[in-house]
């Protein structure tokens, strides 16, 4: 089976941004800036995320978050945790999906998540589900996303059963978005450059 040349390359966090337009959180501006990587000050629950998954992984300031939160985070981990920020590229067409998973485990893979409001179910359709058929050659079965409130914590696992639709039409409208923006893109490796 021959691949198509890939002429996008999007990884899920864009492809999350586009979500975000889509539904009008965000205007048509802030978006081409995001595609742009327009560096724009990180955010106190951005940098409270990343500190947590450090603290939680590496053990890193650990004492700057309740022990217990810690605890459940890492009870839901993969057991033995065979790699941590994981890249992972996945090919839909001729558009590469490429991003990073945050622990890989034998046939489990994990991703942590910071949220201020936590709804259950609303990873089913995120970008990052493309993490699993990219790990699919390493033996990955499923993917579970832990999340935590810094109250309680909770965990969405998913698997190749999943109906990718809404994210492949999604990625479409993003391509036609992009081709319409083309002249004021400027980070052109979002072309398959």
């Amino acid at each position: 089976m021959e691949l198509n040349a890939v002429k996008y390359k999007i990884y899920p966090t864009l492809l999350n941004s586009y979500d975000r337009f889509e539904k009008g959180y965000i205007d048509a501006n802030e978006l081409i800036n995001r595609i742009n990587r327009v560096p724009v000050p990180q955010t106190e629950a951005q940098r409270k995320g990343s500190s947590f998954e450090e603290a939680v992984i590496k053990g890193t300031d650990e004492e700057l978050f309740d022990a217990a939160i810690l605890a459940q985070v890492r009870a839901l981990l993969p057991r033995p945790m065979m790699k941590t920020q994981v890249y992972c590229e996945y090919q839909l067409g001729n558009v590469l999906l490429y991003g990073y998973v945050d622990v890989l485990g034998r046939m489990l893979a994990a991703d942590i998540k910071t949220t201020q409001k936590y709804q259950a179910g609303c990873y089913a359709k995120s970008h990052q589900n493309f993490y699993l058929p990219a790990l699919r050659s390493k033996g990955i079965k499923s993917l579970r996303y832990i999340i935590t409130d810094f109250t309680e914590v909770y965990h969405e696992e998913y698997d190749h059963t999943l109906d990718f639709s809404h994210q492949e039409m999604q990625i479409n409208a993003f391509c036609a978005f992009l081709e319409e923006h083309r002249g004021i893109i400027t980070d052109r490796r979002i072309f398959g450059n």
